[in-house]
């Protein structure tokens, strides 16, 4: 589980990511990395779409998604803040496949920050 110093919380900061920050794509997801201050935590953000599926599903994704992100928080840059937007078919992917993808996409997002 993340903390809650940990997580992208407001709708402001979820846009500015997004909007500003460096892109790196999968099969099933985009993920977005901006720079911040040194002194600020790595903080991780989730959008889950109703596209990916209904309420189940989408909580799902978003606590597989956890998961994975509270394992890459020791190794992600301090001030960092990465937003993980979920693609159909994330849901059928496989636990080490998804741990593989997004591991290897947020590195590159965070490499070119």
């Amino acid at each position: 589980m993340l903390a809650r110093r940990n997580r992208v919380t407001s709708g402001a900061d979820y846009r500015t990511i997004v909007r500003r920050g460096r892109r790196s794509t999968t099969a099933t997801a985009v993920v977005y990395a901006l720079a911040g201050p040194a002194d600020a935590p790595t903080r991780f953000g989730f959008i889950v779409s109703k596209k990916v599926g209904n309420a189940v599903t989408r909580n799902l994704v978003r606590r597989r998604l956890k998961a994975v992100t509270a394992a890459l928080l020791d190794g992600a840059p301090a001030g960092a803040s990465v937003v993980i937007r979920v693609l159909p078919g994330m849901e059928r992917t496989p636990w080490v496949t998804l741990q593989e993808e997004i591991a290897s996409a947020v590195t590159r997002a965070v490499r070119t920050i």
